[in-house]
């Protein structure tokens, strides 16, 4: 979309997170579950897999430049997958699902735009 800024976002790995969560071994994706509401009141979700789950660089960020985020930027917190593009970062995360298959979650294609727009699930850079 030709948009181009860099900030700093700060917050907890995933990594570590998931570790502390001890995920069960049939575990294979991650569903980010946000506050927003789309068109029908349809809540926003969005998924990534445990690879990217697990990325040095996945976090849950709540500071932007070293300020708390704003509800602009996805207060009180935001998934960032570095290796994906924007879409796949969650906005307003407010629970995270660990799940075997996508297959029981929205229409079954991993996202709120993957159901509705027929996004690809896999946005990688």
């Amino acid at each position: 979309e030709g948009w181009s800024a860099i900030g700093k976002w700060t917050g907890p790995r995933l990594r570590p997170l998931l570790k502390l969560a001890g995920l069960k071994d049939s575990a294979r994706y991650l569903v980010f579950h946000c506050a927003d509401r789309m068109r029908g009141g349809v809540p926003y979700y969005e998924s990534i897999d445990l690879v990217d789950a697990l990325h040095a660089q996945t976090i849950l960020a709540w500071l932007l430049n070293d300020r708390p985020l704003d509800v602009a930027h996805g207060a009180p917190v935001r998934l960032r997958v570095e290796k994906h593009l924007g879409y796949k970062h969650a906005k307003y995360v407010h629970r995270i699902e660990a799940v075997a298959s996508l297959d029981r979650i929205g229409q079954g294609k991993g996202g709120y735009w993957e159901d509705v727009a027929d996004y690809d699930w896999y946005a990688g850079i």
